[in-house]
C-alpha cells in the first residue's frame, strides 16, 4: 500500500518539519455562496468521507456551532464584505493581497483544540477556470480530503486524492482511504509533530 516514507512526505514540510493533525470532534458543516442543491453536496461529501476515515459528524458544534466553513465566490475581494470575517481571520486585507497575487484559487486556515486537533477549518474557493472544470461531487470530495487533516503543502500537487473506477463512479484512491483510516484509529494522537509517527501510520494501512 503505502510505505513509510510515502505516508512521510503527505505531512513533511519544505521546511523538512513534520506536521500532522487531525480532527477532535464531530464535523459540523456549514457552506456559503452556493445553491441548496450545492449545499446537500458538501454534506454528503462530508459523510462519505468521515465515514471512510471512521470519524463522525454533527448538526451542530456545542462551542462554535459550525466548525467546518466552506466559501465559494469569484474574487478574493469579495470575503471583505463577510460580516465579522476579520475577526477570525487575522490580518485579512494582506492574507487576501497576497492571495490574489499569487493567484490562488484555493486557502484553508485550521484552528486547533487543547491536545492540538483540529477544532475548525475555514475553506476558502476562488471559483476560476480550474475549479469549474471539476463536477461539484468531485470538488466537494476533494476539498473534505484536505480539511480532513493538516496535509503537506505538496500532499496532492501531482495526484488527485481521487480515482475514477471501470464503472465511471469517482471514490477515494484506496491508498488515501487507508490513510485517513489509519490517521483516525483510536490509538493514534490527535496530533504529532515526530517522524515517527509515520511509522506507526504505516504499520497501521499495512494490517488492512
Amino acid at each position: 500500500m503505502l510505505t513509510v516514507q510515502e505516508v512521510e512526505k503527505f505531512f513533511m514540510r519544505p521546511s523538512g518539519d513534520y506536521v500532522f493533525a487531525r480532527w477532535g470532534r464531530p464535523i459540523a458543516a456549514v457552506v456559503f455562496g452556493v445553491l441548496d442543491e450545492s449545499l446537500s453536496i458538501i454534506k454528503s461529501a462530508v459523510e462519505a468521507v468521515c465515514l471512510a476515515s471512521g470519524h463522525t459528524t454533527s448538526e451542530l458544534d456545542p462551542d462554535i456551532g459550525s466548525n467546518l466553513m466552506v466559501f465559494f465566490f469569484k474574487d478574493w475581494s469579495e470575503l471583505l464584505e463577510v460580516p465579522d470575517l476579520e475577526h477570525i481571520i487575522p490580518n485579512l486585507e494582506i492574507l487576501l493581497e497576497k492571495l490574489e497575487t499569487a493567484e490562488a484559487n484555493q486557502y484553508r486556515i485550521f484552528r486547533f483544540d487543547e491536545t492540538g486537533g483540529i477544532k475548525a477549518c475555514f475553506v476558502f474557493l476562488r471559483m476560476d477556470n480550474a475549479l469549474k472544470k471539476l463536477n461539484a461531487e468531485n470538488l466537494a470530495l476533494i476539498q473534505v480530503v484536505k480539511a480532513m487533516l493538516v496535509w503537506s503543502d505538496l500532499a496532492f500537487q501531482n495526484a488527485s486524492p481521487l480515482a475514477l473506477r471501470e464503472n465511471g463512479e469517482t471514490v477515494l484512491r484506496p491508498e488515501i482511504a487507508a490513510l485517513l483510516k489509519a490517521a483516525y484509529d483510536p490509538t493514534m494522537p490527535p496530533k504529532s509533530n515526530d517522524p515517527s509517527h509515520a511509522l506507526r501510520m504505516a504499520a497501521r494501512i499495512k494490517v488492512r
